[in-house]
């Protein structure tokens, strides 16, 4: 059984900004800088204009004690919800439950 979200998911970049950016008092820029990135990389992912990768989840991670998953679980719950809104129909279930 799946739960629907009716609510918009909260991105990585909002979770980046408000989570840690902001309470440690941390630019875009510096942490561009520590992962060994452009800052335009950051300033997407914050913005909602990119997604987080997988390596960009490892870095994130690795940097803020988290996991990559963590990074990766917000990442798919918006490709889904934003996924889910552009498609006009799913397809029916196969096989039926016994």
């Amino acid at each position: 059984m799946t739960i629907q979200t009716l609510r918009q998911p909260t991105t990585p970049g909002e979770i980046l900004h408000e989570e840690y950016l902001v309470p440690l008092g941390l630019t875009q820029k510096k942490i561009a800088d520590h992962l060994g990135c452009d800052v335009k990389v950051i300033n997407r992912i914050v913005n909602g204009r990119a997604a987080v990768t997988p390596k960009m989840a490892l870095k994130l991670g690795a940097t803020f004690r988290t996991s990559a998953e963590f990074w990766l679980n917000a990442q798919r719950a918006v490709d889904l919800y934003e996924l889910k809104d552009s498609l006009e129909s799913l397809p029916e279930p196969l096989l039926k439950a016994s």
